[in-house]
């Protein structure tokens, strides 16, 4: 394993450190959602727009560059912002130190979000007949989920994408260690 995409969970985040030893992404929507709660509404859509542009760069350099600029612009008017910009730098930027052609698939929980609509399409159902018409619908979005994202064009990251983050390595499963 060699990223976590999350929101800001903290046993996530620790379990990544602790077991997994893989990078971590923060989501960059919930991020931006954290953001906009800290500044005034009428600041909110110019705020959110500018930090889109970090991630609207050509290279991981041009990246930290943006968000270094992006920081200071609007830590002259909310230095909570720039704060939060600054202290998650690392958290939010793990998605350029992998190829280019992954980044906009890595930064955000899109997919997770994706299997989420499970509970939004059983709510749209309300009350269903018996059990097994519950297990027939999400094992269908599942199954569609899965298909879409394991072959075709709709394939989520190529078998080829996924050589170019590191040919030289060869993943060992581990198993972590059970606590109490």
């Amino acid at each position: 394993m060699k990223l976590v995409i999350s929101d800001a969970h903290e046993g996530l985040k620790a379990d990544r450190v602790g077991g997994l030893g893989a990078s971590w992404q923060r989501c960059r929507v919930h991020f931006t959602r954290n953001v906009l709660a800290k500044v005034p509404k009428g600041n909110a859509e110019m705020v959110a727009a500018a930090i889109r542009t970090i991630f609207a760069q050509p290279d991981a350099q041009h990246v930290r560059d943006q968000l270094d600029v992006i920081a200071t612009m609007l830590g002259r008017q909310l230095s909570v912002v720039e704060s939060m910009l600054r202290e998650g730098a690392d958290d939010i930027l793990a998605f350029t130190a992998f190829p280019q052609a992954h980044w906009r698939k890595i930064w955000s929980t899109n997919p997770l979000e994706r299997v989420n609509e499970i509970k939004r399409r059983t709510d749209v159902v309300g009350v269903f007949p018996n059990p097994e018409a519950l297990l027939r619908l999400a094992g269908a979005v599942l199954v569609e989920t899965h298909d879409e994202s394991a072959a075709g064009e709709r394939r989520y990251l190529s078998e080829e994408s996924m050589k170019t983050i590191d040919a030289t390595t060869k993943e060992v499963a581990t198993t972590p260690e059970l606590t109490a």
